[in-house]
């Protein structure tokens, strides 16, 4: 049986298959033919809203910036462990994923806004945004 080279690397997107005389067709051909096998890597968002760095307002931005040179942080409880009890994040072992605390103007205390990230912190390639306080989350494209 003749093998098509693309087959290979689009099968570890668990794409469903239907055959069609002797060639087999992708019901998602066209948008598969566009994927990298790269495309589907752990950096890729696992929420359904994302922000690009650059879009975060500038006190997130400015977090970001600390969290990559790994500190020191304004407030005492940046870099504690991010339970995620509201369990919207992806499911993790306990202290994989750390928050940070985005300054709010104009607000005395902590705010809303927090910036959480996964494994290697100052990698930083896994952190959400929360405007609202864990009720929504936004994952940081870069």
């Amino acid at each position: 049986m003749h093998r098509d080279p693309l087959l290979v690397p689009l099968n570890q997107f668990n794409v469903k298959w239907v055959t069609r005389g002797s060639r087999v067709v992708c019901a998602l051909a066209l948008a598969a033919l566009a994927i990298s096998p790269l495309a589907h890597a752990k950096s890729s968002c696992p929420l359904a809203e994302s922000i690009k760095a650059s879009e975060l307002p500038k006190q997130g931005r400015d977090t970001l910036a600390l969290i990559e040179s790994g500190g020191p942080f304004p407030h005492d409880r940046d870099g504690v462990i991010f339970s995620n009890r509201e369990r919207i994040l992806p499911r993790a072992n306990r202290g994989y994923y750390r928050e940070y605390t985005v300054r709010t103007p104009g607000v005395k205390h902590r705010g809303a806004r927090r910036i959480v990230c996964g494994g290697d912190q100052r990698a930083a390639t896994e952190c959400f945004y929360t405007a609202d306080h864990y009720k929504s989350f936004a994952c940081i494209a870069r």
